[in-house]
């Protein structure tokens, strides 16, 4: 939620599986993030909160996510933008590409969401 008070709800579905996925998401701006987190939280429960700041830059399609992480560290998520013409096969190609270009190992990649990682700790 932005301090200003203005929040988005964003909705995921993908697996959490490392490497490239398909992921479905809905997203519904929320002009008084605070009040909704209230209600959510009272409906829901809350397992913890994830506190982070995220950088964007993107290449081509690509949405490259720089997240700092309190607790946990630095982070990068490549997001590959399909084309309505494009597999996920393609996507997949797209982010490899990236990735090699960038460093990144398939070692490297880890499984699951910030929330899973730090109530590991």
């Amino acid at each position: 939620m932005s301090r200003g008070g203005d929040a988005e709800l964003i909705f995921y579905d993908r697996s959490d599986g490392d490497g490239p996925k398909l992921s479905e998401y809905k997203k519904c701006n929320v002009p008084n993030g605070s009040q909704l987190e209230a209600v959510l939280k009272d409906a829901l429960g809350s397992k913890g909160v994830v506190s982070k700041t995220r950088q964007l830059f993107m290449v081509g399609q690509t949405r490259i996510h720089i997240d700092a992480v309190e607790g946990l560290g630095n982070f990068m998520e490549l997001e590959v933008m399909l084309l309505e013409d494009q597999l996920v096969e393609d996507g997949q190609e797209i982010a490899y590409s990236l990735m090699s270009k960038l460093g990144v190992n398939k070692e490297d990649l880890i499984a699951g969401a910030y929330m899973d990682l730090i109530l590991k700790k």
